[in-house]
């Protein structure tokens, strides 16, 4: 649901460095290029506290991540907020908690969805999406643009999908790999530095 005017974020986290995990950044990368008005987007590999902040500054949210057992080749649930999940203390939470955050410190009840694109291969230490994963993502930024440009976000599941989408922010853990740099491009940071959080403005 929504408008065209509405201020939308679009919130892309993973672990390009697991492979399939990147799936999230992926999509933030390709929706960089639409340049799309009153579109934000964020990457990171995983979501934290500060992502409260930036949810409360716009109409609505998407968060994309990857999928280990969902429907091919993606699905997009609404989400709700929970703030049980919500913790100063953790180095990762889960987009409902983000919600829950946005809602406790600043007020804001934004209507959220999340983009579970299915991946396949999650091994430790490996960069590049597997071919089935990329197809996958293609699907996903498709669909994902015409309902941008047409104003209207809603929930999808592909035909024949029985059962909702487990997804990679269901167990959330340090994710160590690349940034989107202003360009869209990866920072190729893998000294375990931390670095700065990448916010994009489609102007």
């Amino acid at each position: 649901m929504g408008a065209p005017s509405a201020k939308t974020l679009l919130i892309g986290f993973g672990n390009p460095g697991r492979y399939d995990d990147g799936l999230g950044p992926a999509l933030a990368e390709i929706a960089l290029g639409w340049k799309l008005p009153s579109l934000t987007v964020l990457s990171n590999y995983q979501l934290a506290v500060e992502d409260a902040a930036a949810v409360a500054e716009h109409t609505r949210v998407l968060f994309a991540d990857a999928s280990r057992a969902g429907p091919e080749p993606f699905c997009i649930q609404p989400l709700k907020p929970r703030a049980e999940w919500a913790s100063f203390s953790t180095h990762a939470l889960r987009p409902e908690a983000v919600l829950a955050l946005a809602h406790e410190l600043f007020g804001a009840q934004v209507p959220a969805w999340l983009i579970a694109i299915r991946g396949y291969r999650f091994d430790p230490f490996g960069e590049g999406l597997s071919p089935q994963a990329s197809e996958n993502l293609r699907a996903a930024a498709a669909h994902l643009y015409r309902a941008l440009r047409d104003g209207y976000i809603g929930t999808y599941e592909p035909p024949g999908a029985g059962q909702s989408a487990p997804s990679g922010h269901e167990e959330p853990h340090n994710r160590d790999g690349d940034h989107l740099n202003s360009s869209g491009s990866a920072d190729g940071k893998r000294d375990g530095l931390p670095a700065d959080r990448q916010s994009f403005h489609g102007d």
